[in-house]
């Protein structure tokens, strides 16, 4: 069943772009550019959402560490905050999402679109808390810090994605 749905989705494939070659083979191909405001704007905005989810599991998850005093490894820390972060940012973005399709949808959606994003925020972030910090620490000093890094390190990849695919979660 799987196979057979497959293939007739690659056989509408190969017959639309047959067709969009023909039909499109005379205009010209718009250049990308980083010029568009729009897109910015855009990118941006997704990109805050982003950052929001990925900051709540985040910070909790290094706060969490730093209120018990438990006794992990700086590197273990930052590990299991990157995952809780990335989980986070994954919830939020279906709940959004979830207001414009259905929520298996936008599961899938939000994991395709925004988890390279996501996974350079939260690296980001945590190194500029290591680099700050010289740990896993929440200072209210390094917080907009380390959410500057977040938010400028996939910035120009969601530019680029969403200018080059149109493709973004909000």
């Amino acid at each position: 069943m799987f196979l057979k749905a497959y293939i007739l989705k690659y056989n509408n494939y190969i017959l639309n772009m047959d067709r969009t070659a023909t039909v499109d083979s005379h205009k010209p191909k718009p250049k990308f550019h980083w010029q568009c405001r729009h897109t910015w704007k855009r990118s941006a905005k997704n990109t805050a959402w982003c950052l929001l989810g990925c900051s709540i599991g985040d910070f909790g998850t290094i706060l969490f560490f730093q209120l018990t005093q438990i006794p992990w490894p700086t590197l273990s820390i930052m590990i299991l905050a990157i995952i809780n972060g990335l989980i986070t940012s994954i919830i939020l973005e279906t709940l959004v999402l979830s207001k414009q399709m259905a929520i298996s949808l936008a599961f899938r959606t939000a994991i395709g679109m925004s988890f390279i994003s996501m996974i350079s925020m939260e690296i980001a972030m945590n190194i500029t808390d290591i680099l700050l910090t010289g740990g896993a620490l929440i200072t209210w000093w390094a917080i907009p810090i380390m959410l500057t890094a977040g938010f400028l390190t996939p910035l120009p990849y969601n530019y680029w994605r969403l200018k080059k695919y149109n493709a973004s979660c909000h």
